[in-house]
């Protein structure tokens, strides 16, 4: 090394920093996404839900299309949609108020069956401190009740902004799956000429994986449902079609919305059918997170997204924090969609340097 000459750097100190300053930017990036997101929660959700109906619903919309005029292809598409899902609802809450009052009676007796479970090798719980337990939470309820109201209260007006943010996602998709190419067309166009192409390629690499991945999990999410279903109706268990739609709506969240929503079924078979049937339940949840692990994420999600188990866990844990259930839900699919932008670029640098070549 000569006089006055900077001291020699390492080479893997050097790509070290390279891409240590890359992750940081990265990193500063998707946080400050999911801190906006966090801060407009409201029409995230309704975009995201938007661009979630489009890529369910499109397919349908074009090949209706063929036959019709799109504008009509796409009212018939929208329409048959809530149908269907108005009539689920309905299906559900048919089920729930025929099993009330069995439920009601199931749940009764379920209770003293728990508690008497609790007095007995090798809990060996006072009886006593169920009944000051009972005693406490009724006291609780007579004091907090104005408290309870006013939260009750509050879940009306969160019911408000859902049925708010369901009507801009509608809103929004109407003109996605209408004209969503020609969108696209239109702000490309906006950019400089210079990047018009690798945005493109971005784009499209964008949409196709987040096309995959929502039909990946709707297609994930409805097997579950159906496997939960018939094992909850086949136990007996209570209320087994709104548990079932529980387990379709938490799978969306992957890892962890699947045992939560059988952690509430295994609550209610408990309660209803007891500790023999809740281990049942218990032991589905193993075996359900097994086949939806090892047999239906690989075979299903494979072709659309290609992450890590370790990758989907942290993405799920940091969205939750950065944006609560908002981030959770979106964390998979935004992570999926970055890093398959990331692979087509990289793969068309690639392929242009080949050329130059």
């Amino acid at each position: 090394m000569q006089p006055g000459s900077p001291p020699a750097v390492a080479p893997f100190l050097r790509t070290a920093a390279a891409y240590a300053w890359r992750l940081l930017v990265v990193g500063t990036l998707v946080y400050g996404l999911f801190a906006v997101l966090g801060r407009f929660h409201e029409i995230g959700v309704a975009v995201f839900l938007g661009l979630v109906i489009t890529a369910l619903l499109r397919p349908v919309a074009d090949i209706v299309a063929r036959g019709l005029p799109r504008p009509l292809a796409v009212a018939l598409t929208l329409l048959g949609s809530i149908a269907l899902v108005l009539g689920i609802l309905a299906l559900v809450g048919e089920a729930v108020a025929g099993e009330r009052t069995t439920l009601v009676r199931e749940f009764r007796v379920g209770v003293g069956r728990i508690e008497h479970w609790l007095e007995q090798p090798p809990f060996r719980v006072n009886p006593q401190a169920l009944t000051d337990v009972q005693e406490r939470v009724g006291r609780y309820l007579s004091s907090h009740r104005s408290t309870l109201v006013s939260q009750a209260l509050s879940g009306a007006g969160r019911l408000v902004e859902v049925l708010t943010t369901l009507a801009l996602a509608l809103f929004s998709s109407v003109f996605f799956i209408h004209s969503g190419d020609r969108q696209w067309s239109w702000f490309r166009e906006q950019l400089p000429a210079s990047v018009r192409t690798h945005t493109d390629i971005g784009g499209r690499a964008a949409w196709r994986t987040f096309t995959g991945y929502t039909h990946g999990i709707v297609l994930v999410a409805a097997i579950n449902a159906v496997l939960v279903g018939l094992a909850l109706w086949l136990l007996g268990v209570p209320l087994a079609v709104p548990l079932a739609l529980l387990e379709f709506a938490a799978a969306f969240v992957p890892l962890i919305g699947s045992p939560i929503a059988l952690a509430v079924a295994a609550v209610v078979a408990l309660a209803s059918k007891g500790p023999l049937v809740a281990a049942i339940v218990i032991a589905l949840i193993v075996v359900i997170g097994q086949i939806e692990g090892h047999l239906l994420h690989p075979l299903v999600m494979s072709w659309a997204v290609r992450l890590h188990p370790l990758v989907v866990a942290i993405s799920v844990i940091a969205g939750s924090i950065a944006a609560g259930m908002v981030g959770a839900v979106v964390a998979v699919p935004l992570v999926s969609v970055v890093w398959s932008v990331h692979t087509s670029l990289r793969e068309a640098r690639a392929a242009e340097r080949a050329l130059q070549e």
